[in-house]
Parts: structure tokens; sequence; C-alpha cells
């Protein structure tokens, strides 16, 4: 005869047990596949449990174990592309590994940031990654992670602490690379439009730009350099910004795609014409990068790799065969992408760099 269940009541082993006249003990044996509960019991008890529509209580079994297997994170925004390729790279190892992820957004500020810190904490989890807000000043608001011991590992937005891991890639060597480029092809008054700059990642892009520009002793103007959030919109009021100067700019050099794009598309509808008036290079990647016309020079950064060398050296760290507070930055790689928005002259290309 088949259980008819009150589907209010949370159903125990107590229950199974009732129903099947044995020992909640060999319920809980059966449930956990121990060998000394006969094949023929074991497919009894997962049978009745189905159908009372038994639910084990990982929580508190992990609990007991001290081990929730659950990572946090914590991202600025979730509806970009770079962090959706983070997050991709995260779940793989996780669900590799048996860990679940606890997903959160700030919404790019330090208040959201530190609420969520404290909801990863109450939640149990097992350790916390982090992409920094754009306005974080302080992180006294993961002081109980790292007071308890919980890894905490900061990517791509980062913050530098002794027992805290960082996963970056070079930033500075980055936007190097991609001012170089611009040069190379014949740019010499050359805009930066730029993020937060009390963020890591434009704080070290502005200053590969500036670097390459003293490499090559072209001029540094700080009315040259654009802060903005580096949206959509604030593509289009750069543009407004830029098409103001005089001289115009012969290139531009923008620290995400998405701002780069936005950019450009306003600069032809303002008759301008790129890359022949301006040169323009964006950074990330982005899909949108490959559907622009023209094609966007951009920096290639591994996404998807950064979540995986994450999740992959947290978990490490939690099983002891690693400790990640000796390793303080782990740098991966990154590649200029050489497409039509910045290509002046077709045979000037870096043999390291990449074209497509």
């Amino acid at each position: 005869m088949q259980y008819i269940s009150d589907t209010k009541k949370e159903i125990t082993i107590y229950d199974i047990a009732k129903e099947l006249n044995i020992s909640p003990a060999t319920v809980s044996r059966g449930l956990n596949d121990h060998p000394a509960v006969s094949k023929n019991t074991k497919k009894k008890i997962t049978k009745m449990a189905q159908e009372m529509g038994y639910r084990s209580n990982t929580f508190a079994s992990n609990l007991r174990r001290q081990r929730t297997n659950t990572i946090g994170i914590i991202v600025p925004r979730l509806n970009s592309s770079f962090m959706s390729s983070v997050i991709a790279g995260m779940e793989k190892v996780a669900n590799e590994a048996g860990y679940n992820l606890l997903i959160s957004q700030s919404l790019e500020t330090e208040k959201k940031e530190a609420t969520n810190a404290q909801t990863m904490f109450n939640s149990r989890v097992d350790g916390l990654l982090v992409s920094l807000a754009y306005d974080t000043e302080s992180i006294a608001h993961f002081d109980a992670f790292i007071n308890k011991g919980i890894p905490l590992i900061f990517f791509d937005r980062v913050f530098n602490h002794k027992q805290c891991t960082g996963i970056i890639i070079d930033n500075a060597k980055a936007a190097y690379d991609a001012t170089t480029h611009l040069i190379e092809q014949g740019c010499r008054r050359m805009v930066h439009i730029t993020g937060n700059l009390k963020r890591n990642v434009y704080a070290d892009r502005l200053k590969g730009y500036r670097h390459a520009l003293m490499d090559h002793e072209l001029e540094y103007k700080k009315s040259a350099v654009i802060e903005t959030n580096l949206s959509e919109e604030a593509g289009r009021s750069a543009t407004e910004q830029i098409l103001q100067m005089n001289p115009l700019p012969d290139g531009i050099f923008v620290a995400n795609d998405t701002c780069a794009v936005s950019c450009m598309q306003s600069l032809k509808q303002a008759g301008i014409s790129i890359p022949e008036d301006i040169a323009v290079v964006g950074f990330n990647n982005d899909p949108v990068s490959r559907v622009v016309e023209p094609n966007l020079t951009t920096v290639n950064y591994p996404g998807y790799e950064m979540g995986e060398v994450a999740v992959r050296n947290l978990i490490n760290h939690l099983n002891g065969s690693l400790d990640i507070n000796s390793t303080n930055t782990i740098i991966l790689r990154s590649e200029l992408v050489i497409r039509n928005s910045s290509l002046r002259k077709p045979d000037s290309r870096s043999n390291n760099l990449k074209v497509n």
C-alpha cells in the first residue's frame, strides 16, 4: 500500500522506521549506504523515503562536521559578461568537488557588500571569494572571517592583506601593451577612460597607460584621463567630453568593453571614422567586442580561468593540501587581441600579441 504523506510535515527517519517497522538506526545506516544493512533493506528504505518525501538534513550533518560544503561569493554585479564567465569557472570546479555556491552582489556599494558579508558569515560558508565594490575603502566588514580563520580570497578587484590571497592579471602590463599598440599605430594624443581609481584594476591600468606614454616620450595630461563608472551611459558622456577637445585625440584606451563600444557608437554618430580618425582599444574581450563594427581591439581577461583558480585554491586550502595564507598574489596571463578598431598599419603587429 502506497504511503500518503502530509505535505506540511517534515519527514524524519523515525517516520520511515515506523512505516517499515525497523529501528531508526537501521534507516539511518541504510540511507547512508552502510555495509551492515542488506541491499534488500536498503532498497526498501530508499523507496519508502522517496514515497514519504524525506529530505536529508545535510545542513545539520555538515554542522556536526563543522563544514557546510558551501562557498560564498560576493561580486559587484552579476549582469556583466566578465563576471558571468568567472562564476561559470567557479561552478565547474565547485560542482566537481561537491561544493555549493552561495552568490550575492554588492551593487557596487560598500554598505551592501558589508551586509552580504554578514549574511555569508551567518550562513557558515566554508570560505569566501570577493571582488570588491567600487566604493569599498575598508575591509573591516570581513574581519569576522579573518579572525575566525575562514579563508578569504579576493579576485579581480582585490585588497592587499597579509592573510588574504588576491587573484589578478597584471593590469599595468596589459594597459601598457594596449597603449603601446595605439602608439605603434601612429597615435600621439590618447585619452584614457577609466573606472574608480580606488580599485586596483583601474589604478594599475592608469599606471600602465602612463608608463607607455613615458617610455615613448609622450606627454601625460591629467585632462586626458576621464574617470567614469564605465557604463554605456558613461561611454556616451565621455564621448561628449572628447568631442570638445581641441585638437581631438587620435586614440582612446577604455578600461572595459561596455564603455568602449558605447563610446565607439557615439563617435560614429558624430561622424568620426574609426580607426582612421580615432583608434579605440577596450578591455575584457566581452562578446560585444566581436559584434560592434569595426570589431574592437581589447585585452583578453581570462575570467573563466580566474574563477577556476579561485575555487580550486580555496578548496585545496580547506582540504589541507595548500596554505593560501602563504601566497598573497596569484597573477594570471592576459593578452592583447588586435582587431580593426585600432588597426591603422596592418603590417605593424607585435609578435607577442594575438590578432583575430
